[in-house]
């Protein structure tokens, strides 16, 4: 039976190895176990054949497949007329759920062979076969030789005027929040919400405070989740959460989530896919860099949104590690600071440029971005997904340095040591060559596997001895290690950093438009952010990542509740949060008012329980 299912997947579903990633509506493996499909090698008209095949037929004949040690990557897209109004309610509303359930508009789709250029580990030594069918471009042959890099870039010495600007602000993890979501992106959001509203012949009324108490409820749900969210407002004393009860009612809540919008839908781009949130990833990006520490180590690499979805036939089982989400390109700091992104629509939507595949068109997105501030020597890390000699060319004309892993087929016949050779010598021996025309250097490394690494800016030497574990003898052995190994393990980081810290409290409510997901990912990515900006410009004692997110949560309930229904619970509300000791801090005020201790004019108040307070009266105000 097993055969049988292999037999039925190789000839229907799948094309060659290149065509393996499935752009309309597809799934990512997101644990170290992994869902695994058979190597088949098919004909030209296995595409057309998978172009009627539908996402539920694929996942069934995965399920079949059983494991093995190959991972099938897939990511979704939005849907093909994403601009259409329908789009606005495609997944259903999910009540708690993690991933296992998907939506029958998705599960019923067609799906579409692309080539993104993520091949696998086995990958290395030869090109997809989509790249074999290309019309062969001449290009002039590389003269390789055996030396090391003279790289000629300016050295870095540039200052941060912002970042010191922030530490003289002194802003509260609500001050560095608000840099991103700032008044003109609340306002624009308010707007184009009461405009979709009304257009569906709603009078909405949203106002600024709302949204605020909508986004508290949202950060909340990273680190406090019910298996529904109307648990939040239940009275029954195991579920009731006074803070979200107090803020905003029920029932305003859910109109205000149902119908928060980004973009007028009178002006959607129809072949943006993601025109429907086009403003916003605009707007957050021009506030993310901005914003952004002027660093020389840079990251890119891709992130992943998860997607839920509620109303499906179909169901992963547990044991099954496959989910279902968007990818997204991300370029961060090496801290985790993301700087720049954009969702993927696969290589149907966005054409590459400059002979690159689709992942170094991106990377040169970045680097243009990044650019906007000043041409600098930026140095950007990335792995082999990403990484030719061709790339590595195109960004030391725009001076700046790259460096990352390379598949094997994308030196350019760089002649170096065959890996089985290499492997045969002990860890830590390298072959290397210099393309002496353009300063490019490929070496080969052998570590616990043998690596390629491309750069145009870091070299050879000097070679270190670094300590690294032996499985075979259980014991620590010192190997020698090239400069560019060495550096790029130190720096490539940041994007796994920052995937780190959104997945530990990510926003857990979301609505039936198929974009909401997205829209939790760009507050957990503006979480982050702030939270990275506090670390750098904090000079007091600093907060952790949960303790940041619910200073935020807490300020923008308690702010911005609705006072007129509260009654006695507000004093109630008031007198509880005063004494918590969690998240007071003083700001400036530019209305005196009167301080609640001493009742002497101030400028100065505590922002969470918003009362006039004096700093020599702040601590005897919260403990009295």
């Amino acid at each position: 039976m097993a055969s049988t299912s292999r037999d039925v997947l190789s000839k229907k579903l799948l094309p060659p190895r290149s065509k393996r990633f499935l752009p309309a509506f597809s799934s990512r493996t997101l644990m170290a176990s992994c869902l695994t499909l058979s190597n088949p090698t098919v004909g030209r008209d296995a595409s057309s054949k998978l172009k009627s095949m539908k996402l539920l037929e694929v996942l069934n004949a995965l399920e079949e497949e059983g494991p093995s040690h190959r991972r099938e990557e897939i990511f979704i897209a939005p849907p093909d007329n994403a601009s259409g109004d329908f789009t606005d309610e495609d997944s259903g509303d999910e009540d708690g759920q993690r991933g296992s359930h998907v939506p029958g508009s998705v599960l019923h789709a067609s799906v579409v062979p692309e080539d993104s250029g993520t091949e696998e580990e086995d990958d290395d030594l030869q090109p997809p076969p989509a790249m074999k069918r290309q019309k062969a471009v001449v290009e002039p042959q590389r003269v390789w030789i055996k030396r090391d890099i003279q790289p000629n870039f300016r050295s870095w010495t540039p200052s941060d005027p912002h970042i010191e600007d922030l530490k003289s602000q002194e802003l509260s993890p609500v001050g560095l929040f608000e840099l991103f979501f700032d008044e003109g992106t609340i306002n624009f959001i308010v707007n184009e919400t009461n405009r979709y509203a009304w257009q569906k012949n709603v009078n909405l009324g949203l106002t600024a405070q709302e949204l605020k108490c909508v986004l508290g409820i949202l950060i909340l749900s990273g680190y406090i989740s019910y298996p529904r969210r109307r648990m939040f407002w239940e009275t029954s004393p195991d579920s009731h959460h006074h803070l979200v009860a107090d803020a905003i009612r029920r029932d305003r809540f859910e109109l205000i989530f149902s119908y928060l919008h980004f973009a007028d839908n009178n002006e959607l781009d129809e072949s943006d896919r993601f025109a429907k949130v086009r403003p916003l990833i605009v707007r957050m990006n021009c506030n993310f860099q901005k914003h952004a520490p002027l660093e020389e180590f840079y990251s890119f690499g891709e992130s992943m949104c998860e997607y839920f979805g509620h109303r499906g036939s179909k169901q992963l089982p547990a044991g099954k590690p496959m989910r279902l989400g968007y990818k997204i390109w991300c370029g961060t700091t090496s801290r985790g600071y993301l700087v720049w992104f954009e969702p993927s629509q696969g290589t149907l939507f966005t054409k590459s440029d400059r002979g690159l595949d689709l992942g170094g068109s991106m990377v040169v997105k970045f680097v243009d971005a990044l650019q906007e501030r000043g041409c600098l020597p930026y140095h950007i890390f990335f792995d082999k997904v990403f990484t030719s000699v061709k790339l590595m060319s195109i960004l030391r004309k725009k001076g700046v340095k790259a460096t990352g892993t390379v598949r094997e087929y994308r030196t350019e016949r760089c002649p170096l040591k065959d890996p089985k050779e290499l492997k045969k010598m002990k860890r830590g021996s390298f072959d290397y060559k210099v393309d002496e025309s353009e300063e490019i250097i490929v070496c080969r490394w052998h570590d616990s596997s043998v690596v390629n690494i491309c750069s145009n800016a870091v070299g050879i030497e000097p070679v270190e001895l670094t300590s690294h574990h032996s499985g075979i003898a259980k014991t620590r052995t010192q190997v020698h290690q090239p400069s560019l190994v060495k550096l790029y393990q130190e720096k490539v980081g940041g994007v796994s950093r920052m995937d780190q810290n959104i997945a530990k409290y990510k926003v857990k409510i979301r609505g039936m438009k198929w974009y909401s997901s997205f829209i939790g990912y760009v507050i957990d990515a503006a979480l982050n952010n702030a939270w990275q900006l506090h670390r750098i410009c904090s000079h007091d004692a600093q907060v952790d990542l949960l303790a940041f997110r619910r200073y935020v949560a807490c300020v923008y309930l308690e702010s911005n509740a609705d006072m007129s229904s509260q009654g006695r619970r507000s004093r109630r509300l008031e007198t509880e949060s005063r004494f918590d000791m969690i998240g007071h801090w003083i700001v400036h005020q530019d209305k005196r008012t009167r301080c609640a201790l001493c009742h002497s004019q101030t400028n100065t108040r505590c922002e969470k329980c918003q009362k006039g307070v004096h700093a020599k009266c702040f601590r005897e105000y919260h403990i009295r």
